[in-house]
C-alpha cells in the first residue's frame, strides 16, 4: 500500500456525518495544517464573515457529548481536552479555513487550491465509500 494511500485513509477516518454533512472538525484540521486549535479557532472568529453556516458551525453540547461517546469516554468530567465546543467545517469551509491560515500547509494549500491528501474532497468521496463513517446524533 502507497504512503498516499495510507494518508487518505487517515484523512478518511476523520471525517463524520453531522447534521446530514460531511465534515471534519477543528482538531483534525489544525493536525493536517500543523497548527493549533486555538489558532483555527482566533482566526475563524476573526474571519466570522467568510464562514457562513454552510461553511462551518459549532457543535452543540449534545452533538459534543455522542461525539465523545463514539470514543468510550462516556464520563462528563473528561472533556478530552476540550474547553471549547469543537467546530466542524464542511468541505468549502476547509478550503476558505487554508485562505485565512499562515501555516507552510495552508499556504501550499492555497496555492494548489485543494486540501493536502484531498481532505477537502475526501469527505463526499468517503462517505459514498465508507458505509461505517461515525454518525454524531443532535
Amino acid at each position: 500500500m502507497s504512503k498516499t494511500s495510507i494518508e487518505q485513509q487517515v484523512i478518511e477516518r476523520k471525517i463524520y456525518v453531522l447534521r446530514g454533512r460531511n465534515i471534519m472538525l477543528d482538531r483534525d484540521l489544525a493536525e493536517l495544517y500543523g497548527v493549533s486549535t486555538k489558532v483555527i479557532k482566533r482566526q475563524v472568529r476573526r474571519n466570522r464573515d467568510r464562514f457562513p453556516d454552510d461553511f462551518m458551525f459549532e457543535l452543540s453540547k449534545v452533538e459534543t457529548e455522542n461525539w465523545r461517546r463514539q470514543f468510550g469516554t462516556s464520563n462528563l468530567g473528561d472533556k478530552m481536552g476540550l474547553r471549547y465546543m469543537p467546530f466542524a467545517f464542511t468541505e468549502h469551509g476547509i478550503l476558505m479555513l487554508s485562505s485565512v491560515l499562515n501555516s507552510r500547509q495552508a499556504i501550499a494549500v492555497k496555492g494548489k487550491g485543494t486540501v493536502p491528501n484531498s481532505a477537502a474532497t475526501a469527505p463526499k468521496a468517503a462517505a459514498e465509500a465508507n458505509p461505517q463513517q461515525l454518525s454524531i446524533a443532535s
